[in-house]
């Protein structure tokens, strides 16, 4: 079977065009720091500090470009745990009835009320990758990692389309349980039986 390369994402945030202007001034546009395995996204150079709830301060969490739709913080559980935050585990842009912050900029607040998640293991196909595993859009999967931490991941989700690039990404709390590191691969498996 053919491997597919693990992407172990940190903590980050999505915002729309409306709330990077208040964050950043009138008129502001994103700047490219390095492009991301997706076509067309980017780790941008801004970041922004995030305030839980609890008046904990997260500070310097980077910007991924372009802007959204909805406002959006990935965060791990240890995050979560040791900020102070609400959040589900939730696919990316599913954010209603998830956490709440405080995104602090350079020029301006803006208050989430929901937005805070931890995303789901997925794994981006693009049509032809996806035909060419057996797997359609919204199918849930396992991936079998080998190396010193060998294990397997249950309740990984498949994301198929035209636009996507093969890549599974994982947290960095999943990343270091298993000692995953960006450009790592791992193998996909549809079923697996424990022996006895």
């Amino acid at each position: 079977m053919k491997k597919i390369p693990v992407g172990i994402s940190g903590r980050h945030l999505h915002l729309t065009k409306e709330h990077l202007e208040i964050l950043f001034g009138e008129g502001y546009q994103l700047t490219v720091l390095k492009d991301l395995s997706q076509p067309g996204q980017y780790a941008a150079n801004e970041k922004v500090d995030i305030l839980s709830p609890q008046g904990n301060l997260l500070a310097g969490v980077r910007i991924l470009g372009p802007v959204r739709p909805e406002s959006q913080v990935e965060i791990s559980k240890s995050d979560a745990i040791r900020f102070k935050f609400v959040a589900p585990v939730r696919s990316s842009g599913n954010v209603k009835g998830s956490g709440a912050c405080t995104l602090i900029g350079p020029k301006g607040k803006v208050e989430l009320k929901e937005g805070v998640i931890i995303a789901d293991r997925h794994i981006h196909f693009s049509d032809v990758e996806a035909k060419e595993f057996g797997v359609t859009d919204r199918q849930m999967v396992s991936i079998r990692i080998y190396g010193e931490k060998p294990g397997i991941l249950d309740n990984v989700l498949c994301r198929v389309s035209p636009k996507f690039k093969l890549d599974c990404h994982l947290d960095t709390d999943d990343g270091s349980a298993f000692m995953l590191n960006t450009g790592d691969f791992v193998e996909l498996i549809k079923s697996y039986t424990i022996q006895a």
